[in-house]
């Protein structure tokens, strides 16, 4: 039976917010939900089984550090309130994760947390209080009522600590032996529940079977370290995730609406439909994508574009969902909502990235169920050695094992690094789409670059139009703009833009087809049309300049040439020279004419270019590149180099004008800027290291505590401190990555 808290969610009209259809039927549905309750990559697997269990659900994918959840299934067999159902069954909640309500239900599971932590605080304060004269007195200084009305106390106190502090250590334990899985909570609640049971022997029974011995204070530090890790750690991964969550909270609730009596009235933004007219306020988010109406402001479109200064916003002007309007009240008619923004498409990629899973997080994975297991059965080994000597010690050797080999560390050690580093470099303008490929560019040896809106300038201007004598330079360009249009090359937009300075007229084309790196071909009123490159317009000996050219045919011949000036960016000669003095082999492809590739190559520094290539030509000098041991990142527009990003070791996309949901690469870097290209390498190779720091302390805390443990010479409380900490180490050592160096071109920081 479904839980009736997830009912509304099997409305169609609800799934919008947190899912987006995969196919045109609609049948085929991917949605994101933030998971609460899970704390290592064994709850990761727990969460997977229980999603993947559920009939309809193709496949769910879990990741711990972000507490995020995909998951993909059939609208035909399942609905959410189903797959929801079976989290909460497997002891997990879930809320959709653009849910605005997902905060205030963080707070509210944030003081609970913390209220258990000040309960478990006060009370291992008291008990070590009665629990200090027992350290500290000689064997005749306290009568045997004083020690056991000590030991009574103890007991009361640490009562709240046990049924309230230490509760979601039962209640998830109890959910992993319901559902025969197991988890980080299963051990720690064992240590406690034999802690107490020996230590409440010790009490009734001080002469029985489990000994003297009591072990109250014991038990309430380490549940007190317990808490304060988890705490702590679950501050650190709001921070480690806090460009993703910051991004989804941009998006105003209200806005002020022009309505049919024409005044503003305040509504839902989940109301507005494209077309109408909003005021936005000084301080307020834009709500979808639009243009500007009416007034002058300036926008901070930093999380959205990279751009760290405010973009000055007049009638006329494009902006974003998302972005902030900084200076004054301006109206904007909306153009774009929801899943069609560009906000959207963003923060669908870093939602997809926050899943992701690099080799050594999947490694971690796989090993941290059995890794579990192997602490159970330490756990009995530690009680079997000490067995014959002291029953009660040989359960708390036990306990300090089932404490101390928590795999939270190890789990940790991968995932909050990738997430701390995806935030931060989102913060600069670099979107991460596949977090293996951070792990892949440190390994880059070459790096590919197109020219053409990567290497140059995007306002590319025409600088001088050639044509034949039956077409006038007027006629050729509202000709090629109407072919342009439909692509989305620098070139084109050029051509696009010259042709509406100069109020362009209705020509007629149809049947457009654009080919990657080539041209536009399509027909018109004057028959079939090509503009393109000169071998794509078979011109192949019309270009002989050194500079970036375009033609425009029809079927009877040649009707123009259009020839622009493309001026490098300022920061391209400094940034290849970076690249190279790392050791990096940086080539240029271009489709131009290989005269004006060659120079614009010895300008940027670049030593190997290749002009005139075709797709094809690319995608065989990358395979080459490939076959002889190379590993290659290829940096284009994203749209136009498609094949050749694919088949890159590593692929970057650069430029605003990418749409992101058709961008066919690793990484997007919305600013547009090359030196972003050496930072993101530099960052992927410091993420590395801290990594391989992270993984290195959790081995070594393990393999020096665990025989510690086994031998019993590890006290529970400490084993409690220890997990805490090496926990808290992982994270803290994570959240160096959320800073960048002061030296942008630093390559040894670490």
């Amino acid at each position: 039976m479904n839980n009736t808290a997830y009912i509304g969610l099997d409305d169609t009209e609800e799934w919008a917010k947190f899912s987006h259809a995969l196919n045109q039927p609609q049948q085929v549905w991917e949605s994101h939900v933030v998971v609460d309750g899970m704390h290592c990559a064994a709850c990761a697997y727990n969460v997977e089984k229980a999603l993947s269990s559920v009939q309809g659900v193709m496949s769910a994918e879990v990741n711990a550090t972000s507490k995020r959840a995909r998951i993909t299934w059939s609208a035909d067999l399942t609905k959410p309130s189903e797959w929801m159902d079976a989290l909460t069954r497997a002891g997990y909640a879930a809320l959709p994760a653009s849910e605005i309500f997902n905060v205030d239900e963080r707070r509210k599971q944030q003081r609970l947390m913390l209220w258990r932590l000040v309960v478990a605080g006060f009370c291992m304060m008291q008990v070590m209080m009665y629990a200090y004269p027992a350290y500290i007195a000689d064997a005749n200084d306290m009568t045997a009522d004083v020690k056991n009305l000590l030991r009574w106390a103890s007991w009361v106190l640490t009562l709240p600590v046990i049924f309230f502090s230490a509760s979601p250590f039962f209640t998830n334990a109890l959910n992993d032996l319901k559902n025969r899985q197991i988890s980080m909570d299963l051990p720690v609640a064992l240590g406690i529940v034999i802690t107490f049971v020996v230590s409440s022997a010790g009490t009734f029974q001080p002469n029985g079977w489990w000994g003297t011995e009591v072990y109250f204070d014991s038990l309430t530090m380490f549940v007190f370290f317990l808490l304060t890790g988890r705490w702590l750690e679950l501050r650190m991964r709001d921070r480690t995730a806090g460009a993703l969550d910051v991004l989804m909270r941009r998006l105003p609730s209200t806005i002020e609406c022009l309505n049919k009596h024409g005044e503003f009235q305040r509504i839902a933004v989940n109301r507005l439909i494209v077309g109408d007219v909003v005021r936005v306020l000084p301080g307020e988010a834009f709500p979808a994508d639009g243009v500007v109406i009416e007034g002058v402001t300036s926008a901070d479109e930093a999380l959205l574009t990279g751009e760290s200064t405010p973009v000055a916003k007049t009638m006329g002007q494009e902006v974003i969902a998302g972005s902030f309007n900084l200076l004054s009240a301006v109206q904007m008619r909306v153009e774009k909502l929801g899943g069609t923004t560009r906000y959207a498409q963003i923060v669908a990629l870093m939602e997809r990235a926050s899943i992701e899973k690099p080799r050594l997080a999947l490694l971690a994975d796989r090993i941290a169920r059995p890794f579990l297991i192997g602490v159970l059965f330490a756990a009995a080994l530690a009680a079997s050695i000490l067995w014959s000597d002291d029953h009660g010690r040989a359960l708390m050797a036990a306990v300090a094992v089932l404490i101390v080999t928590c795999p939270c560390a190890l789990s940790l050690a991968t995932p909050a690094a990738m997430l701390t580093i995806s935030g931060a470099l989102a913060q600069k303008g670099v979107l991460v789409r596949k977090m293996q490929a951070l792990e892949a560019l440190t390994k880059v040896d070459t790096i590919v670059f197109d020219k053409t809106g990567t290497l140059t300038q995007d306002q590319l201007t025409i600088s001088a139009i050639q044509t034949h004598e039956s077409y006038s330079s007027e006629q050729a360009l509202n000709i090629a703009a109407h072919l342009a249009n439909y692509s989305l090359h620098p070139l084109s937009k050029a051509i696009v833009r010259t042709a509406q300075a100069q109020s362009a007229s209705d020509f007629d084309v149809r049947e457009v087809k654009e080919v990657a790196g080539a041209g536009i071909s399509a027909f018109s009123s004057i028959g079939p049309l090509k503009l393109g490159s000169s071998l794509f317009c078979g011109l192949e000996n019309l270009d002989r300049m050194a500079t970036s050219s375009v033609h425009l045919v029809s079927e009877q011949g040649w009707i123009a040439s259009f020839m622009f000036e493309e001026s490098m960016k300022k920061e391209v000669r400094v940034s290849i020279e970076a690249l190279q003095q790392q050791g990096i082999h940086v080539q240029l492809l271009s489709g131009d004419n290989a005269e004006s590739v060659e120079a614009f190559a010895k300008k940027a520094g670049i030593q190997h270019a290749i002009g005139a290539c075709s797709p094809q030509d690319k995608l065989m000098h990358m395979q080459q590149l490939q076959q002889q041991g190379h590993q290659v990142a290829m940096i284009g527009d994203g749209l136009n180099d498609g094949p050749i990003l694919a088949l890159a070791n590593v692929s970057i996309a650069m430029g605003q004008a990418v749409p992101l949901a058709q961008a066919q690469s690793d990484f997007v870097v919305m600013n547009n800027e090359v030196s972003m290209i050496v930072v993101l390498l530099n960052q992927a190779k410091r993420t590395m290291r801290i990594v391989k720091q992270n993984l290195m302390w959790a081995v070594i805390y393990n393999v020096i505590c665990v025989p510690l443990a086994i031998m019993g010479w590890l006290p529970a409380w400490l084993a409690g401190l220890g997990m805490a900490l090496s926990s808290l180490l992982v994270v803290g050592n994570a959240l160096r990555l959320s800073s960048f160096p002061s030296q942008i071109f630093a390559s040894e920081q670490g």
